[in-house]
């Protein structure tokens, strides 16, 4: 392989160029969770009903996640420069027809296409940082990245607090979504001039077209029962499942013909021959599954059950966001020293942080808990920050650079489910308990233990593989990893 085809970009502007791409990931990732605290004002200012409520907040995630692969993959064969600006820009459309709608029916449609263009936004990101950077400053830009990863889900609830209490009930839900056209136009002009021509791998490679629709199916079969866990009665959606199964099964029997063929796959499945990709990836599934139904449990709890107002309930996670960027920047330096041993410390710090959380609400529960809760947020936020960026840079860092975009999209299709699957499972524990005995400070209580649980899941796959390292301790470092990738395509 040519070795002009994978060297880092030598342009100092590169690190203006991750600026560039960090900007649109906060705007895309922002939009997952800024919407919970909107739902009110969509109501009042759109005469939104429940249906379409969950369609505006599960629909987002639901395109959202069916995008990331097969963008991923279009930008390793077509060039990321390009699928980033055309996904930035329908990103940035959509945000205006979702403020400017004038029913419920059209938000929902133009909440969809805004998803799908986050979904081709997210993976170029990751490989855009896999084609810029090598060794620690390709760790130090992934820990940036999970700065932005932890702040913006972590915030959304904050900056849509404060722009309803702002704007007032009738027009906030529409500036929620109007916030992103500054930043996206912003970063689609200092794009076209930032962002690096970088030579293209993949580009005579044939498109995997039936690979994508049966991933797509497949997705598709095993997020909709999740994402709709609440709105659709009944067991008979638990039926799509098998049938996700077998489509996710089928696509991979038709990859591995690709191969065998010597064509191009959607997905390299050698990529799962690499322990650290497909540890990492299990990793991350399982932490996004406990991590983003925190925040979806806390402000049903504190608006529903203690009547807090948006605002007051934003702020109440921002010792979360704060301390989960300095984790990130800490974690950012550190990784390439400790690698694995990092993740499952910050896991750790996670969890002590939620069960802080359930005694603060055992103990204090009323409007005080607002305080009675910002130090074990902190901890939690710490590590949280410490978890994403180092289990990012393991994860994608003997990632073929050709092959970076679908792994990323492979990586964050997994937190995308997880966070479908934690909120679906975490949901129901705590409207189950709520229903059955009417307390939300238990339900409360008992839902954060549930989350906890899942997170312990990671953390448990992370101790699994600090051990095995350790026993082998002839396994390359993240650096040395990186390195010898480096030196292999060269």
């Amino acid at each position: 392989m040519n070795t002009v085809q994978t060297r880092p970009a030598a342009d100092e502007r590169r690190w203006k160029a991750l600026g560039v791409c960090l900007a649109a990931g906060f705007i895309s990732l922002l939009d997952t969770s800024i919407v919970n605290v909107a739902l009110p004002s969509l109501e009042h200012g759109l005469g939104a009903t429940e249906a379409t409520e969950s369609w505006v907040v599960s629909g987002y995630a639901l395109t959202f996640g069916l995008a990331l692969v097969p963008a991923g993959r279009l930008g390793d064969m077509r060039g990321r420069r390009q699928a980033f600006l055309i996904g930035l820009a329908l990103f940035t459309v959509a945000s205006l027809a979702c403020g400017l709608a004038s029913t419920p029916g059209w938000l929902v449609l133009f909440r969809l296409i805004q998803g799908t263009a986050a979904g081709m936004v997210a993976p170029q990101t990751s490989g855009l940082i896999q084609q810029m950077f090598q060794g620690a400053e390709r760790a130090k830009a992934f820990g940036v990245l999970g700065t932005v990863i932890g702040v913006s889900t972590a915030a959304g609830p904050l900056v849509g607090g404060l722009l309803i209490d702002a704007v007032g009930t009738d027009d906030g839900w529409r500036w929620v979504f109007f916030v992103n056209l500054p930043i996206g136009v912003a970063a689609f002009v200092a794009g076209l001039r930032l962002l690096p021509r970088l030579p293209v791998a993949g580009k005579h490679e044939e498109f995997d077209l039936f690979g994508v629709l049966l991933l797509g199916s497949g997705v598709f079969a095993l997020m909709l029962p999740l994402v709709q866990e609440q709105q659709w009665t009944g067991r008979e959606k638990w039926a799509l499942l098998p049938l996700a199964v077998a489509l996710l099964g089928a696509f991979w029997a038709w990859e591995k013909r690709q191969g065998a063929l010597g064509r191009a796959p959607l997905v390299d499945l050698a990529l799962f021959s690499l322990r650290s990709f497909t540890l990492g990836a299990l990793i991350s599934l399982a932490y996004f599954a406990g991590f983003t139904t925190v925040f979806f449990l806390y402000a049903l709890y504190l608006q529903n059950g203690l009547g807090y107002s948006a605002l007051a309930s934003g702020l109440t996670v921002l010792p979360f966001a704060v301390a989960s960027a300095v984790g990130a920047a800490v974690g950012g330096r550190l990784v390439v020293r400790f690698g694995r041993k990092l993740v499952v410390i910050g896991l750790g710090g996670v969890a002590l942080g939620m069960l802080g959380v359930v005694v603060a609400v055992e103990l204090v529960p009323g409007p005080n808990l607002g305080w009675a809760s910002a130090l074990p947020l902190l901890i939690g936020g710490i590590g949280s920050g410490m978890t994403v960026s180092p289990n990012t840079t393991l994860t994608l860092t003997r990632v073929p650079v050709n092959r970076a975009g679908a792994a990323g999209g492979v990586l964050q299709t997994g937190q995308r489910v997880g966070s479908a699957a934690g909120i679906a499972v975490v949901g129901s524990v705590y409207f189950a308990h709520l229903a059955n005995h009417g307390r939300t400070d238990t339900a409360m209580q008992f839902g954060l233990l549930s989350a906890v649980g899942i997170i312990l899941v990671a953390l448990v796959l992370a101790v699994a593989d600090l051990r095995d390292r350790q026993e082998h301790p002839e396994a390359e470092t993240v650096a040395e990893a990186a390195e010898t990738v480096v030196r292999g395509r060269g």
